[in-house]
């Protein structure tokens, strides 16, 4: 049964989410992380394809039903992973979620760096 959601109560067993941003962000948190930065989570399509071009033979580009979905699982889950103490910066500035802090890498590392010192 595929679940969009965080999951956290099985180590290994992860959410869908309909794409591997998601579930890299699921395992983070089953691993511990607790200051997670995204990088690369533009979640839109710019002229009929994915950021990165169109895949090759045989592999489908995201839908903009798709990508509206994986934005609303994504953004879905940050008032649960606040409640877990995980903290999630968004540091692609092109993104189209809302729901995590959006900023450059050097801010992201920086504010995860200095949260480090207060929680050590």
């Amino acid at each position: 049964m595929r679940r969009d959601e965080i999951l956290v109560h099985k180590f290994g067993t992860i959410g869908c989410g309909g794409n591997s941003g998601f579930q890299a962000l699921n395992l983070a948190v089953q691993f511990g992380c607790r200051n997670i930065i995204l990088v690369g989570h533009d979640m839109h399509e710019r002229a009929g394809v994915h950021w990165h071009g169109k895949h090759g033979s045989g592999l489908n580009n995201p839908s903009r039903a798709s990508l509206a979905r994986w934005r609303g699982v994504i953004d879905s889950q940050a008032p649960m992973l606040e409640r877990m103490g995980a903290r999630v910066l968004n540091a692609s500035p092109d993104s189209a979620l809302t729901a995590y802090p959006k900023m450059t890498f050097s801010a992201a590392l920086a504010a995860v760096e200095e949260r480090a010192d207060v929680v050590a």
